[in-house]
């Protein structure tokens, strides 16, 4: 679907002399720089109604009109109307709260009915960002908050905060064993050299960072609270099971069967838990505007919910401080 696009404004005093390109690139921080010169060339942005160069001296009080088509992203799948949660939304992000089992955007095996397809469908507007403003990923059976841009500017601004660890992420995760205590993981991690769906660590990976706290103790294994410092592929998942403490239901970096110990319906719950046992449960977000940083959190689902329940032990075993 295209967009289109109508913007006006005056040169201003303090920019005189210089670029038109760095000009507008500042004054209308929603689109890159390369995008402005290429409507610059073809003639979509015009100053005082004539057409002129990227490079172009702006005068104080000369007029300058955008008007132009935001063309949708190519690789943009088409829009699907399924159901999205909502933890927060403005005209510059959303933060979606992601249910197990829905893939987040197209690819081999999965050619629709992804989170990109419903983004589309609720904001036509996101079809000229790739994946249609997709800040980062979850694994298609891990659940929780998810950001997502909605504008160019907020975009770019999005996914440098990425890259400079500006977003918080908060995740829990179940997993096997008795983790005695808390600690941090800063294991570099890259692709399997003969697996290229599997990550594993090896020395020459990319820096890889993550932080555990013990929230509870429970029947054949701990609940962790994580944090990330880094963001690579299957990052908690390689990690956890680099510890010797897999996540339960982990079908890659996991055990089978189930520990010892279990009653006969803790066991069954175990054994039929369908994916692995982790979900994004908090982040903070800087705002592209500059107005404060929005938090969320997001519930655990109701499967992982019901599987901590039942592996709930009846003594008073309380979280580390």
């Amino acid at each position: 679907m295209n967009n289109a696009v109508h913007e006006t404004l005056e040169i201003e005093v303090a920019d005189a002399g210089r670029r038109l390109d760095q000009v507008l690139a500042e004054r209308w921080p929603d689109f890159s720089r390369s995008r402005l010169s290429t409507w610059i060339r073809d003639g979509q942005i015009l100053v005082d109604g004539s057409s002129v160069k990227s490079r172009h001296a702006v005068s104080p009080g000369e007029t300058v009109v955008l008007d132009a088509v935001l063309e949708a992203h190519p690789d943009n799948p088409r829009p699907e109307p399924i159901a999205l949660d909502f933890l927060y939304q403005d005209d510059q992000l959303l933060i979606i709260n992601k249910p197990p089992g829905l893939v987040v955007h197209p690819g081999s095996g999965n050619p629709d009915g992804t989170l990109v397809n419903a983004l589309l469908h609720f904001d036509a507007a996101l079809a000229p960002l790739p994946r249609a403003g997709l800040v980062h990923r979850l694994d298609k059976d891990t659940s929780g908050c998810l950001v997502v841009a909605r504008t160019t500017g907020a975009h770019r601004f999005l996914v440098t905060a990425m890259k400079r660890r500006e977003i918080k992420r908060h995740y829990q995760a179940l997993v096997w064993g008795e983790v005695i205590a808390g600690g941090t993981v800063d294991a570099p991690l890259g692709r399997h050299p003969v697996d290229r769906r599997r990550q594993v660590v090896r020395n020459d990976g990319r820096q890889a960072v993550t932080h555990y706290r013990v929230a509870r103790r429970l029947a054949g294994s701990t609940l962790l609270d994580v944090r990330l410092e880094t963001g690579r592929t299957h990052q908690i998942r390689v990690h956890m099971a680099h510890l010797q403490f897999p996540i339960v239901g982990d079908p890659v970096y996991g055990r089978r069967g189930a520990p010892g110990g279990l009653d006969e319906a803790q066991r069954a719950a175990w054994l039929s838990f369908p994916r692995q046992a982790l979900h994004a449960a908090h982040i903070e977000v800087p705002h592209p505007s500059g107005a404060a940083p929005v938090s969320v959190s997001a519930l655990l689902p109701p499967d992982m919910k019901q599987l901590i329940d039942t592996l709930a032990e009846d003594d008073d075993d309380e979280a580390e401080a």
